[in-house]
């Protein structure tokens, strides 16, 4: 029983050759659903995209809220494939409803943005509609680029932003995904009374627990901002410093007030996808009260604001916009600008200098092709010995000298430096000390893993990431089955395996488990650490193999 994550990795597995050109024509982009995308359990409409990664060689599942995962679901629909390549270089949207497939020439989008594509898109084919758009980026096939989509609001801006699957998109000619809200199919369901009931009881789950129902719908992911600088690992200016001088001007608090004091447009508590119970999305408001950016992140902020010693968020919300616009990754561009400031195309600190970068990611230049082939490549071009990436993806906004799991988390999963697969930043583990990491952080890949097979949001796994029993009754009370707690281990261990078994026929090996020498050579302000967690421990990390 397969969907999502767990699905792309089977497919990839089995219809892909691990060491074919991630553009050219034998790679596959695979969109799916979870198990329990289209029914009423709350936070299960995330997507999965996925495919072999243009920006690091290996297998990626990029994962996203919006509307997409809940339309296909509703049309009966486990995964859509788009395979080959077009002849003649023509751009396409993958127009999907009741009726069928239809691919609709879309040659006038071309090198058009993400918010006024967006725009056409919803005149031509209705506000409900899902949209998944790429922009400039994806279609001039730049590594870092993203695939957005479509909130409940509209906003094309809820991105499957990691590994390049923007850029796969666009190498198969693919403008836009756009899934019509036609004559839905009701969602059948083996025992619907018994579907309800666990999902009354994940509902008192969340309200129990402090983080879903109170901390992140009043601050969001932001609120990590002033946990992570508490901790001495936020990245600061290309992970020079684990703390920021300028914190309190951009932390989740700050945003909080900034919303309030300008009114308007401005929202906390936004929903990035239908049936999200605890709302740590926002929409920030411009100093007029306007909607500037929705939403503004804490991953974004770390990596287009501390990493770039830029301490202003109305600044950090419209580099924000920028990269949105041209469907491009904030923090690989965080990541990327890091390193060009270091080396001193911009100097840290100055937005203007930002902008002026990241506008020539969108015009393609010489120099915006570099940067948005991401960290890596701009690191070599650049002759740069600290470049903060593992297996060709950047960091996200956790120096891994202070926040050891997530150092074990870049080095040994399958996707490089990326955040979702399990950080573990708010469990009580000491990140300080070298210790009890790899096994933590196994246990953690695995549920988040198992998570994004079934559509979960990782957000809601303080309330039942310790409730095998919740998950697996609602996998019983939709499909009909009778599969007990260890199906959620399986599920995320067979997934894990599934993607490491992609990247050793691709040419990975041990030593791309490692994170890079300077995060082990340098020590990292206040707490002066290295990391520390030896090499032979990580490669034990499979042993569940």
């Amino acid at each position: 029983m397969l969907a999502g994550r767990g699905l792309i990795a089977k497919l990839l597995l089995d219809e892909v050759d691990p060491t074919c050109d991630p553009l050219g024509r034998g790679n596959k982009l695979i969109i799916a659903p979870g198990l329990l995308g289209g029914t009423s359990a709350p936070n299960a409409q995330r997507i999965s995209m996925g495919g072999k990664s243009p920006l690091t060689g290996g297998i990626k599942e990029s994962n996203g809220g919006g509307l997409t995962a809940i339309r296909l679901a509703k049309l009966g629909i486990k995964a859509v494939i788009i395979e080959g390549m077009p002849e003649n270089g023509s751009l396409c949207n993958l127009v999907i409803n009741s009726d069928g497939v239809q691919l609709v020439e879309a040659d006038h989008l071309k090198g058009v943005g993400i918010y006024k594509s967006t725009k056409w898109l919803h005149e031509k084919y209705g506000t409900k509609a899902a949209l998944a758009v790429i922009g400039p980026a994806g279609e001039n096939c730049l590594l870092s680029a993203c695939i957005g989509n479509t909130d409940p609001d509209g906003n094309p801006t809820r991105y499957c932003g990691r590994g390049g699957m923007g850029a796969l998109m666009g190498a198969k000619g693919i403008k836009a995904i756009v899934v019509e809200n036609s004559r839905d199919s009701a969602i059948a369901y083996a025992d619907k009374k018994m579907f309800s009931n666990v999902v009354k009881e994940i509902m008192e789950c969340v309200k129990k627990a402090p983080d879903a129902s109170k901390m992140y719908p009043k601050y969001g992911t932001p609120l990590m901002i002033g946990i992570m600088n508490e901790k001495g690992a936020l990245p600061t200016r290309n992970f020079t410093n684990g703390q920021f001088e300028l914190v309190e001007n951009i932390t989740g608090e700050r945003m909080y007030d900034v919303i309030e004091e300008r009114k308007g447009e401005g929202r906390h508590k936004h929903t990035c996808m239908p049936g999200c119970v605890i709302g740590c999305s926002n929409i920030y408001p411009d100093k007029n009260g306007k909607k500037l950016v929705a939403p503004l992140e804490f991953e974004t902020i770390g990596m287009l604001g501390s990493n770039c010693g830029i301490g202003d968020l109305d600044e950090i919300a419209h580099l924000n916009y920028l990269c949105n616009d041209y469907g491009i990754d904030t923090i690989e561009t965080g990541c990327a600008l890091g390193v060009a400031m270091e080396k001193g195309l911009a100097g840290f600190g100055d937005a203007k200098g930002a902008e002026a970068l990241i506008r020539e990611i969108g015009k393609a230049s010489v120099v915006g092709r570099v940067l948005g082939s991401g960290v890596v490549t701009t690191g070599k071009v650049l002759g740069s010995s600290r470049i903060p990436a593992v297996k060709g993806q950047g960091f996200p906004a956790y120096d891994v000298r202070a926040a050891r799991t997530c150092g074990v988390l870049f080095s040994t999963s399958p996707m490089g430096a990326d955040h979702t697969g399990g950080h573990g930043m708010r469990s009580a583990l000491d990140q300080l000390k070298p210790e009890g990491h790899v096994e933590f952080s196994r246990k953690l890949q695995i549920i988040t893993s198992a998570f994004d097979c079934l559509g979960f949001c990782i957000m809601i796994s303080s309330s039942i990431g310790g409730r095998p029993d919740l998950i697996v009754s609602l996998i019983n009370a939709r499909y009909g089955t009778d599969v007990g707690e260890d199906f959620v281990t399986q599920l995320g261990t067979g997934t894990l395996k599934t993607e490491r078994e992609f990247n050793k026929l691709a040419g990975f090996t041990k030593v791309d488990d490692r994170v890079p020498e300077f995060f082990k050579q340098e020590r990292v302000p206040p707490h002066n650490l290295l990391f520390d967690v030896s090499d032979e421990e990580i490669d034990t990390f499979f042993n569940f193999e």
